[in-house]
């Protein structure tokens, strides 16, 4: 057999490469180990938890209106992208670590290089540290040792894996210490140059660069002078890189540092406080607050409050709507903030508190949806008992039969609780709840006919989106105080036509609540607007719009004192044609117009319905087709009387001759008893036939005292009789009064009587000439007082 032959010469070759193979094969399991062993220890030893950081609250153009500090007292701001200007990156990255973008989070030949330069001089004379490794020192302090070192370095890998290249600066730029309690370049350019970092110039990142390292002998506004040597030999170094231009450089050499650590901004404090608890943990929360007019709003409410203190009216608050995208863009809580001494802190806009009057715009809103009414049409202005309850106006006077549009500028009470008892209280209640009156969905079931007399429990906020419904033709679209709410839900309140016809009816300046303070009406645009003051002048409120904005107003005190002089008109008002004046640039012709299903009609001027051959007095009105009252007027009727005059008869006992017909104006029997008490002339129907046999079924006399179906308690000691009161038709001269039906007493129609029940039930019946009855019953027990 033949022996292979081997060449001696190959044989080391062979030799060498499975060396190599070997040694491969070794350093890939190395590497492989090393790699299983850090994600092993990045899970036992994961990153520390993140840092938290202030709440910051900025107007609509990002601009910070107020700063809250960390739970450990730091300003440490959260800073968007958009914030790190190209410039702001550019000099922070050539200063700090001009290969971020190329190392893994470390850089093994800085590391070097520090270690030889440090050992070879004794001292630490450079630094090897990457912005990844700083960030990593930064979220888990520790002492500059070498083993910590080694943490770091791992800290840093980690934080490589997780994050991606522009998080890390920027988390690097949010946590960066600039002395003190600043940390961050938003913190440290909002504080100390007031401004956001993407508006800093060369000359003040440089500035900032600087102090990290050494924060606590560079301090701005102590050694500025200093500052500005370290920061000019940085520029220089710059341009010795041609990092920068000559002229950019010369500009920032040239550049003054006469900046001094300031105040974080404390605008819009109510509404700061307000969203911070409504939104916890939330950083940056972007308001719809316009920075110009918060700060007008604010001043002319310290200063018309000032005015006031001297009548012990101690605060105001405000909010503005924008009509045109919904945005609440201004809002005052109090007088001031900071004045403990008057809860200045209470946030008047958010509290809640009587509307007053302000309600009834609404009300006499749906009363026209509901063919109720026009603006010309009569409502009786007279004593009226709803069970017990008896309204008054506010000058406790009575005005007759008065037009929807005169009780509504007057603000009438009595013409308000009669429409709500018509249009009823849950519908008003459900319309409300629509536009977000929780206070007042959280009582319906306690509410009654007073609540349209402030009777009910709102607040500033909600009646000011409320007035905005006229602004927005009548649809409810909640106010958004959020940049991020930009889809608006609208909800249907009242029709558009309804809407128009408030509108042109608050527009009125001819009304008693109209200023007597003619300046605050100087170069006022044109504005609708309605007054409220509520039961013990606690609250003066006043409501303004117009097609650009709406501003509610209220002035009062947070002890909830009553103050004679206060009046939603005298006090609210004034202070809303200020804010009117100061912020409303809208051209007065720019007004609401006449919708398509609103028209106009002639009426009668005396109902405000439309005129038959009778009426002489004719006018026009706005009216809905399809849905206003389309009826003639029936205010006059025809009547059989004798040719004296002194006798009406029916058409049953009519004579064959020696009569006639004659009309007469209607006046139902409420306004009748107050022509009476007035000595107001009006012509009387004539006392009808005597001998008449007819026997009348309805139209019964209504018995106004006492109230049917109420309890009485009555002294045992002292018992006091109870009034006996009715108001009869107006063709009746004598009634009949029964007690537990048995007859008690005849007197003329009108007459007030007295009389003394017994303990228990009692049944009251009351008759009048033409044989009409009434009955009520009410409970009656003695007690011992």
């Amino acid at each position: 057999m033949f022996k292979r032959k081997t060449s001696k010469a190959s044989a080391p070759v062979i030799t060498k490469s499975v060396k190599v193979q070997s040694r491969l094969k070794k350093t890939g399991i190395a590497i492989a180990i090393l790699i299983a062993l850090f994600f092993l220890a990045n899970l036992v030893f994961p990153l520390p938890a993140p840092l938290t950081y202030s709440t910051i609250i900025t107007d609509n153009k990002g601009k910070v209106l107020h700063a809250f500090l960390t739970a450990d007292e730091q300003w440490r701001m959260k800073t968007l992208p958009e914030e790190i200007s190209p410039l702001l990156k550019k000099t922070i990255i050539a200063k700090e670590d001009k290969y971020f973008y190329y190392h893994p989070g470390v850089n093994p030949v800085a590391m070097v290089r520090a270690f030889v330069m440090n050992v070879f001089t004794g001292q630490r004379t450079s630094g090897a540290s990457t912005i990844t490794m700083q960030v990593a020192r930064l979220l888990q302090p520790k002492k500059r040792t070498v083993f910590n070192k080694f943490i770091e370095i791992f800290r840093a890998f980690q934080l490589e894996i997780k994050y991606t290249k522009p998080e890390l600066l920027q988390l690097y730029l949010e946590l960066v210490p600039y002395g003190g309690n600043i940390q961050g370049v938003k913190a440290a350019s909002l504080l100390y140059f007031d401004k956001n970092p993407d508006h800093l110039s060369l000359a003040e990142i440089t500035a900032l660069s600087i102090i990290p390292n050494r924060p606590n002998s560079l301090v701005i506004g102590r050694n500025n002078e200093l500052i500005i040597q370290q920061r000019n030999k940085w520029l220089k170094r710059f341009a010795e890189d041609g990092l920068f231009t000559q002229k950019e450089i010369t500009d920032a050499l040239s550049e003054p540092l006469t900046a001094t650590r300031g105040m974080v901004p404390k605008l819009a404090p109510h509404l700061s406080y307000a969203l911070k608890k409504q939104y916890p943990g939330t950083e940056i929360i972007n308001t719809n607050i316009v920075l110009n007019t918060q700060l007008k709003v604010e001043k002319l409410v310290a200063d018309y409050i000032r005015g006031l203190r001297l009548l012990n009216i101690n605060n105001a608050a405000v909010v503005i709507i924008n009509n045109t995208n919904h945005q609440i863009v201004s809002y005052a809580g109090s007088a001031n903030f900071y004045d403990t001494t008057d809860g200045g802190q209470v946030n008047g806009a958010a509290a809640t508190r009587q509307p007053g009057s302000t309600l009834k715009p609404l009300l006499y809103g749906l009363c026209i949806d509901n063919g109720l009414l026009t603006p010309k049409m009569m409502i009786s202005d007279v004593a009226i008992n709803y069970n017990g309850y008896v309204p008054e106006n506010y000058d406790q006077r009575f005005n007759g039969n008065v037009s929807m549009e005169y009780a509504l500028a007057h603000s009438l009470n009595i013409p308000a609780v009669k429409m709500l008892n018509q249009v009823k209280k849950d519908n008003l209640v459900q319309a409300l709840g629509r536009c977000q009156f929780k206070q007042i969905k959280k009582d319906q079931q306690k509410l009654g006919l007073s609540m349209i007399l402030g009777g009910c429990g709102t607040s500033l906020e909600e009646l000011t989106g409320l007035f905005s419904v006229f602004a927005n033709d009548g649809q409810y679209i909640r106010p958004s105080f959020l940049k991020q709410d930009t889809v608006h839900k609208k909800s249907r309140i009242i029709s558009p036509g309804a809407a128009f016809m408030i509108n042109e009816i608050l527009s009125n300046v001819n009304r008693p609540d109209f200023p007597i303070n003619w300046q605050a009406t100087e170069h006022l645009p044109k504005i609708a607007w309605k007054t409220g003051t509520s039961y013990g002048r606690r609250d003066a409120w006043s409501i303004g719009y117009n097609k650009e904005f709406t501003i509610g107003v209220w002035v009062g005190n947070f002890s909830g004192q009553g103050i004679p002089e206060l009046s939603g008109a005298q006090t609210a008002t004034p202070l809303l044609f200020k804010i009117f004046n100061s912020v409303n640039y809208n051209n007065n012709e720019d007004w609401f117009k006449q919708p398509n299903d609103c028209d106009i009609r002639m009426v009668c001027s005396e109902t405000g319905m439309p005129p038959s051959e009778s009426c002489t007095d004719i006018i026009t009105d706005y009216f809905m087709p399809l849905v206003s009252p389309a009826q003639n007027c029936n205010n006059r009727q025809e009547v059989i009387v004798s040719a004296n005059e002194k006798t009406s008869y029916c058409v049953l006992c009519a004579p064959p001759n020696g009569f006639k017909k004659k009309f007469f104006k209607i006046v139902n029997p409420e306004v009748q008893q107050y022509f009476d008490e007035r000595n107001i002339a009006y012509e009387k129907i004539p006392a009808h036939n005597t001998t008449c046999q007819k026997i009348f079924s309805d139209g019964g006399p209504a018995i106004q005292s006492p109230n049917n179906g109420a309890q009485y308690y009555i002294s045992a000691s002292n018992p006091e009789p109870l009034l006996l009161q009715c108001q009869p038709a107006g063709d009746v001269n004598t009634v009949y009064w029964y007690i537990n039906n048995r007859y008690y007493k005849t007197a003329p129609a009108k007459e007030k009587l007295f009389f003394m029940p017994g303990a228990g039930l009692n049944k009251i019946s009351c008759t009048d000439d033409k044989g009409r009855n009434r009955d009520i019953q009410i409970t009656v027990s003695f007690v011992n007082l």
